[in-house]
This record gives structure tokens, sequence and C-alpha cells, in this order.
């Protein structure tokens, strides 16, 4: 008996205690999907008779494919100012002393622990004509009159992308950590720039780390529903207000759920190519 116990791979577990975690998402996951799916396909919104109405519907109005279009493009833009913003923030974290490095994560982790309501109205009276940035720069004789930041779409994906930066500067943090330190000061020792260095060295392996944090902020910048509704202010439609609008405000529950799907199916391919591109950037590590 302690000869078999002691053989046993300790990593191997029965599989009914996967049972609890698999009811959880059969109920709170998989079926309402299903029911989502189910009412896509109902071609009324008295739910009488089935057909592809709603899907014909939304692919058929160019008004919809707008929504959907500045959705994505909205993930975009949030995507590109976390990037930007969030490399050199976690370079310099890798760089820095232990003291310097506790302060950096508790910058980055800052909006994480704050509400997200709290944080867009913080936004709201940052970017108002009389917000902090409005009067700076009429403190300092830029702009002569306030410029409107506010209900704006750069102003939606700056106020965005600081709520979802932690998203972005984790992955790249782990990523950039876990990089030889001696590639790089053995690539500095045989000539090669800075620019070099991080266009040769630096991005190709840390390139795990950009995606899978490019892939985290640009699904959850497109589903920021509290964000693009205050911050927009209602001047620009977005696939969440959209589908709230039709099966809150309009009752419209088969088109509300066809909207949706096709929303979960656009994101799905934005996944799918952060995946693929993945493997080709492990494939460049490899090599």
């Amino acid at each position: 008996m302690a000869d078999t116990a002691a053989g046993r791979d300790v990593t191997i577990y029965p599989l009914r205690l996967s049972a609890p975690l698999f009811a959880f998402f059969l109920v709170f996951f998989a079926a309402p999907l299903l029911i989502l799916l189910w009412m896509s396909f109902q071609a009324d919104p008295a739910m009488t008779h089935a057909g592809l109405n709603q899907y014909a519907a939304f692919l058929g109005d160019r008004f919809s494919l707008s929504v959907l279009a500045a959705t994505l493009w909205l993930g975009v833009e949030v995507t590109a100012i976390c990037l930007l913003l969030g490399y050199p923030l976690a370079w310099l974290y890798t760089r820095s002393p232990p003291w310097a490095r506790t302060a950096i994560m508790l910058i980055v982790l800052l909006p994480l622990l704050t509400s997200v309501v709290v944080r867009t109205f913080a936004w709201i009276v940052i970017l108002g004509r009389q917000g902090i940035v409005n009067e700076t720069l009429l403190a300092l004789g830029f702009i002569q009159t306030p410029l409107k930041l506010l209900y704006t779409e750069g102003g939606m994906a700056v106020a965005i992308a600081q709520v979802q930066m932690p998203l972005m500067v984790l992955p790249l943090i782990t990523a950039i950590t876990r990089i030889e330190p001696n590639l790089l000061d053995a690539s500095f020792a045989l000539g090669g720039g800075h620019w070099r260095v991080f266009r040769k060295v630096l991005l190709p392996l840390s390139l795990p780390g950009i995606l899978a944090g490019c892939m985290l902020t640009y699904a959850a910048a497109i589903t920021a529903f509290i964000s693009q509704s205050l911050i927009g202010g209602g001047q620009k439609l977005f696939m969440p207000m959209y589908i709230y609008q039709q099966a809150s405000s309009l009752q419209n529950w088969p088109f509300a759920s066809a909207i949706s799907i096709i929303f979960l199916a656009a994101v799905l391919v934005v996944v799918w190519i952060f995946n693929q591109l993945g493997r080709l950037s492990r494939g460049m590590a490899e090599a």
C-alpha cells in the first residue's frame, strides 16, 4: 500500500473533482450563451418564429456596421496608448531598485484598487471645460479658450487607457523580467546602440508580453460600458451601449442578442489574430 501511494503521480487528480467547476461553468456561462444564441435566431421581437432576420438586419445596416467599426477602432486606440506608455514604465520597473519597484507597482495597481465609476468621474473633472487640463493650459498661456476634451473620442480613449493600463503593464513586466540581462549587456558590448538593441534583442524577446497585454487591454477597452457611456456622453455610440438600448429601451431582445453574438464573434476573431501573432513571436524567439 505504501509503495502504491509512493509511486502515484501527485499531479493527477480524479476527474470528478472538476465537477463543481464544470457545473458552475455550465450554469453561469454556457447556458446563458446558448439562450442568447437561441434568441438571436428569432425573426421578430415577439419571438414567434425563427429566422436569420436579426443578423440580416444588422449586417445590412450601415449604421450598425459603423457602430461595430467604431468600437473595434476604439480598442485599437486604447491599446496603442497603453502600449506606448506602458512599455517604458515596465522597462523602468525592471531597471529600478527594490524601493522604486514598490512605488511603481503601487502606481500601476492603483487603478485596480479604485472603483471604475470613481475613476470615470475623476476623468470627467479632469477633462471638463473648467477641469485641471484646461485650467493648466490657460494659466500657462498655451490656449485662450477652453478646449473640448470631454465627450470626445480622444478624451475617452485616454480615460479608458488609464483604467486599463495595468492589464498592459503587468504582462510586460513579466516578459521583460524574464529576459536575461547578460544578453543586453553583451549586445551593448558588441557595439549595438540603444535603438538597435531594442529593435533586435529586447523587442523580439518581449513580444509574448506585448501580445498578452494587447489582447487583455483590447478586450477590456471595447467592453468598457461605464467609461464609454460617461466619458463619451452619448456623443458617439458603441456596441455595449447599442446592445443596452436594444434590450432595455426598445425591448428588442432578438436583435440585441444578434448584436451580442456578432460582437462576440468579432472579439474572438481579434483574439485569434493575437494568438497567431503569439505563435509567430514564439517561433522568432526560438529561432
